[in-house]
């Protein structure tokens, strides 16, 4: 039984949702300490002011500390391997590898113009920030750019590293989530096939429906 863990921030962050998917689906036992004292201040959180929606995550395991959200994930499925989904980083050296893989392709190539949609189509609007247009453009086209490409992976296989959901899909459920949740994002996804369905498919979890509910309850920055 795991016991210890801690996590801190705000579920509204991508990468907290991203840590606490992960926490669920592995059926482990933590506690969240919600960075949120901003509100007696009035102020927004930090990760607002940045215009950063991954915001920040610090996960604490006995003496450990760890701030990555995708390194907290692999953590969690090497320390406790034979708890909650036991295939969720691989079962085998080469299903590990291409997770890894994708991990990498997420952080490298969809990440950067996901977060940026994720800030100014559902961020921004809550916030009374202006939004650029020109920047929800560009980020637009190197996006689907990006689910052109998944679109093609995924007419042949179930999810991204093959036919089990892995890391893989889950790393990308927090900003897919937030751009899906608007008119103009919506389209992104549900314009491609496989994509669609891919997202419909992660998106139903009940890992993920335990963070969707904890930040409808939480929205931090939204409050």
């Amino acid at each position: 039984m795991a016991t210890g863990l801690q996590v801190f921030g705000q579920p509204a962050s991508t990468d907290v949702a991203r840590v606490l998917t992960c926490l669920f689906e592995k059926n482990l036992e933590f506690d969240l300490v919600r960075i949120d004292t901003f509100k007696k201040q009035h102020k927004l959180p930090e990760f607002i002011k940045l215009r950063d929606p991954s915001g920040q995550v610090t996960f604490k395991h006995g003496d450990k500390t760890l701030v990555d959200p995708r390194a907290i994930c692999k953590y969690l499925c090497t320390q406790f391997p034979n708890q909650g989904n036991k295939g969720l980083y691989g079962t085998g050296s080469l299903e590990r590898a291409s997770i890894e893989q994708w991990l990498q392709t997420e952080a490298q190539k969809f990440n950067p113009p996901s977060s940026a949609l994720v800030f100014q189509l559902a961020f921004a609007p809550h916030l009374n920030i202006p939004q650029d247009f020109a920047a929800i453009a560009e980020n637009e086209r190197k996006l689907q750019q990006v689910l052109n490409v998944y679109d093609e992976i995924l007419s042949k296989n179930e999810y991204l590293a093959g036919d089990e959901f892995t890391l893989a899909d889950l790393s990308h459920l927090p900003d897919s989530q937030y751009i899906v949740d608007t008119e103009r994002g919506r389209k992104l996804f549900t314009s491609r096939k496989n994509v669609a369905r891919w997202f419909d498919t992660i998106s139903r979890r009940k890992a993920w429906e335990q963070v969707v509910k904890m930040q409808m309850e939480h929205p931090g920055a939204f409050e």
